[in-house]
């Protein structure tokens, strides 16, 4: 495993690496000085092949971001290890975990067939608590929640689609939305609310079926070399 930080890197090639992540996407345009904050805490990891990312059980408050390489996702019972899915390029993984405050539910590691993988991850212990709004300001947590909902609707739905008779299927739309004030502490309450319960729902998703993938921009991978 090799960490680098982020000041090793050219500025315009890490904005350019994050412009297809919604979230740093949307704080990037909305508060220069939020985008930085999130960047202070984050890094780029290279793990090589056979390594592993997380670790059943174990628990933590990174997110991360593939941007070269492909990962395994296995999981473990009283029969043994189990491959349940594979993450690609594009794709964001370890948020569930977080969302639901629980041990990670899967290990993410480098196949031996991979030479290496390249992540970007985030620290998100500088969130602090939900209602504590410094550093991390009440807009920039509204805006990874809204985000956050959106897309586990989205995948929710698509599971739904896939799986019309399955006894989830239609779970995720009891889930109230929040119809109060606007860009407020309640709004972020009810977000994190829904989050939090959708994700549950998800996680039990995943069990059964895998995980689908949200369609993302892949990273360029001139980008990815200029880091790797």
């Amino acid at each position: 495993m090799v960490i680098k930080e982020l000041n090793q890197f050219p500025r315009e090639t890490v904005e350019q690496l994050l412009a297809g992540i919604p979230f740093y996407k949307s704080v990037k345009q909305q508060d220069e000085w939020q985008f930085e904050l999130l960047l202070q805490h984050s890094r780029v990891i290279t793990y090589r092949a056979g390594e592993t990312i997380l670790r059943q059980g174990e628990s933590d408050s990174w997110l991360f971001f593939l941007l070269k390489g492909q990962l395994d996702v296995l999981v473990e019972d009283g029969l043994g290890q189990h491959h349940v899915n594979q993450i690609t390029p594009g794709e964001v993984f370890g948020d569930l975990a977080m969302l639901v405050e629980r041990e990670r539910t899967a290990n993410v590691v480098v196949p031996d067939n991979v030479r290496e993988a390249v992540v970007f991850g985030t620290n998100f212990d500088v969130f602090g608590p939900l209602e504590k709004l410094q550093p991390v300001n009440l807009d920039t947590k509204l805006t990874y929640y809204r985000n956050t909902v959106h897309s586990l609707r989205w995948k929710l739905e698509v599971y739904r689609n896939q799986h019309p008779e399955h006894e989830l299927a239609s779970r995720h739309r009891l889930v109230k939305l929040y119809t109060g004030p606007k860009d407020c502490l309640d709004e972020l309450k009810g977000l994190h609310r829904q989050a939090s319960e959708l994700a549950v729902l998800l996680i039990a998703w995943n069990g059964k079926f895998g995980r689908v993938s949200e369609p993302l921009v892949t990273p360029s991978p001139q980008l990815v070399a200029a880091i790797a």
